[in-house]
């Protein structure tokens, strides 16, 4: 197994499906299965999703919102995220515990490290949710600073495309995509990862990131399983 502990990185917006607002009851069931086939490997997962299907922060500007509370909002359909998922998990089985940067103790339990570190040891999928508990931070920068706090091996952020290209592969057909890249040509072709403050998170902890296409059926075993999918990036 090329992977032991990792941080799944899931888009807010991939849970609409072809809808174009919140979540899709079979988008949400099929990350599900996904995610439970992983178990059955051994794996230690821990989930960080966005919000982007029901509110996004920087919406908060254009609605005449102040930003820092716009942030808020954005935590919050996060959390509405993460716990659908945990709901749709347990569905099936699978043991979780979600935890979240705000204090919610009604429906999760706190961020603390040791703890996040110990339910991953006892073969629970850890979701964490509200992002950093701060605004001006993405949730992207949640999945960097989290992965490194649990010392996950990876970060594998689950897209719609499947992988890095030179150019948006959805405007330019000639875009070349890269089987792996070092952080450093990433810089300097100005590739958009993550936010700048998630993508050098990682690479000052030299944790790799791993960006594939998260809506193809059966992706995360193989990426986890060590298949050529995707791009690397380290």
């Amino acid at each position: 197994m090329k992977y032991k502990r990792v941080l799944l990185k899931l888009s807010g917006e991939a849970l609409m499906g072809d809808q174009k607002y919140g979540i899709d009851p079979q988008r949400l069931d099929q990350y599900a299965l996904e995610i439970m086939e992983t178990k059955k490997l051994g794996i230690e997962l821990a989930i960080v999703i966005g919000g982007g299907n029901i509110y996004r922060g920087v919406q908060a500007e254009h609605a005449g919102i102040d930003r820092a509370q716009g942030d808020y909002m954005g935590m919050l359909a996060t959390m509405i995220n993460a716990m659908a998922l945990q709901s749709a998990l347990e569905k099936y089985g699978v043991y979780t515990r979600l935890m979240s940067g705000l204090s919610m103790e009604q429906v999760c339990e706190p961020f603390i490290r040791r703890k996040a570190i110990r339910h991953l040891e006892k073969g629970r999928i850890v979701i964490f949710g509200a992002g950093l508990g701060k605004p001006y931070f993405t949730t992207d920068s949640t999945a960097s600073l989290r992965a490194i706090e649990i010392e996950a091996d990876v970060v594998l952020k689950g897209t719609r495309v499947d992988g890095v290209y030179s150019a948006d592969p959805e405007k330019d057909p000639n875009a070349i995509k890269f089987s792996k890249i070092s952080f450093n040509e990433v810089f300097e072709r100005n590739l958009n990862v993550m936010d700048m403050t998630a993508f050098t998170l990682c690479q000052e902890n030299n944790l790799p990131i791993m960006v594939f296409d998260m809506n193809q059926k059966g992706n995360l075993i193989k990426i986890i399983e060590g298949q050529e999918l995707g791009t690397l990036i380290n």
